[in-house]
């Protein structure tokens, strides 16, 4: 179970790094930016962009933090190979 404190210094690191969350029903978020969390004490809510679609409003998800397996940080590379 992750806890409040836990998640806080993932979220408040400077500089911020993104991450992944890992439930325990196997579902994956990615975290890019602070901005994409709303947090608070026993659940957070993630907020995603609905594709490539501009005309599509955001939807966010409700995660429970007794339900959250791992944290982990990621590396974000870059969408094109060009140099």
């Amino acid at each position: 179970m992750m806890t409040f404190r836990n998640f806080g210094e993932y979220v408040s690191a400077e500089p911020f790094q993104p991450f992944r969350i890992k439930m325990a029903s196997g579902q994956v978020y990615e975290i890019r930016h602070p901005e994409m969390l709303l947090v608070g004490r026993s659940s957070v809510r993630v907020y995603t962009t609905a594709g490539s679609d501009p005309d599509k409003p955001p939807r966010w998800h409700d995660i429970s933090m007794m339900l959250m397996e791992t944290l982990e940080p990621f590396e974000v590379t870059s969408a094109s190979g060009k140099n």
